[in-house]
């Protein structure tokens, strides 16, 4: 209940602001709540926030490198895959899925850049 009434009043809530108190009186934090014994929350969201930039801009790739980014960093959902194991799927060389994969992160990476500059250009200083 304390979230749907922070959410009305602000658009981000912390992990670390209160959302209430245990039995004994010690406060509680969202992080409390969505802490996982096998994976560390914050690392979880950030990867998460990581993998939808890299969608939003996936679009400048070819369906090649889209495929071998897509294998290499598991955003499909599934596990990452090895340079090795993509180049058998694929039916092509290890050095060749490098290659490729060299390739879609510098496309990326200046398609980052680009839309970080129009950004910048677009706010008033």
């Amino acid at each position: 209940m304390h979230l749907r009434a922070l959410k009305k009043t602000k658009k981000d809530v912390s992990l670390h602001d209160p959302i209430g108190t245990d039995k004994e009186g010690n406060e509680i934090t969202l992080i409390d709540v969505l802490k996982a014994e096998t994976e560390d929350v914050v690392d979880a969201i950030q990867l998460k926030m990581q993998k939808k930039k890299i969608y939003d801009y996936i679009h400048v790739l070819d369906d090649r490198e889209k495929e071998v980014i897509v294998g290499r960093f598991g955003l499909d959902l599934q596990k990452e895959k090895t340079q090795r194991e993509i180049a058998k799927m694929l039916g092509i060389s290890r050095s060749y899925v490098s290659r490729i994969e060299k390739r879609a992160l510098m496309k990326l990476f200046h398609e980052f850049y680009r839309s970080r500059q129009q950004g910048q250009k677009e706010k008033p200083s």
